[in-house]
């Protein structure tokens, strides 16, 4: 898989707020054996150097986003904000429409996607599963589409499956990563069974009881779905159909 040309080994991207504790936060990290880590510049401000210190010890690339921000000002400002502070023209891109849900602003996102790559940023925009929204963000200068599977910290897993499979069909070349909703190494696992190329999850190993053994897990979930999508799942049937045939069977009288 390459990410605006950059080769990535691992296709589980994993957030770092909400973690007891730093230490378990890096072990987490080690766990997951991811090669991206997200951050929020809100987060990173409010605690200082040495927490960016933590996340460049781990090797993993960082991804900086905008979560928090409701306008296409806040969005573009925080974005340069974090280009400056991480050195990375890398962001991910949320701007949030709905209090309740956390449902991106479709609308104010291309907006703040064209003027972000048109200043040189390589965007991961986080969008819903729909075609068209998709559609105008690729021509805005996104590169990758980053579909929910269901609102952020739900856990709900892939709540529309049969929508992002036709987005999976709709962009057969555009890298797709699902991000938001994903509460358990099944939901990944059925995320890159169905041809999605990565997922991007947070609450899940954070707040579990034990992170780091739950970052092993969903490792293994995401490959594990990965490697059979590409050796051929089995298309359900309506009717039984038998393993061993009875063709060639002895006729006892």
């Amino acid at each position: 898989m390459e990410l605006y040309g950059i080769p990535i080994t691992s296709r589980l991207l994993l957030g770092t707020a909400r973690y007891p504790s730093p230490a378990i936060l890096s072990a987490a990290i080690a766990a997951a054996r991811c090669d991206i880590i997200t951050v929020s510049l809100r987060r990173e401000a409010r605690s200082g150097p040495a927490f960016r210190d933590i996340l460049h010890a781990t090797g993993a690339r960082i991804l900086p986003n905008t979560a928090g921000c409701h306008t296409v000002k806040e969005a573009v400002t925080t974005a340069h904000m974090a280009r400056e502070l991480f050195n990375t023209p890398w962001i991910k891109l949320e701007l949030i429409g709905h209090a309740d849900t956390l449902q991106p602003d479709v609308f104010q996102l291309v907006e703040a996607a064209r003027i972000l790559a048109e200043d040189g940023f390589q965007i991961f925009p986080y969008t819903t599963d729909d075609l068209i929204v998709g559609e105008r963000l690729l021509a805005a200068g996104c590169q990758v589409l980053m579909p929910w599977g269901a609102p952020i910290g739900s856990g709900q897993g892939l709540r529309n499956l049969p929508a992002l499979r036709s987005m999976r069909a709709h962009f057969p070349g555009v890298p797709l990563i699902v991000d938001a909703g994903i509460g358990a190494p099944s939901h990944a696992a059925q995320a890159m069974e169905a041809g999605f190329d990565a997922v991007l999850l947070n609450t899940a190993v954070a707040l579990a009881a034990d992170p780091v053994t739950m970052a092993g897990a969903f490792a293994e979930a995401t490959a594990a779905g990965h490697a059979a999508h590409r050796a051929g799942l089995m298309p359900p049937r309506d009717m039984a159909a038998p393993s061993t045939p009875i063709f060639g069977m002895a006729e006892l009288a």
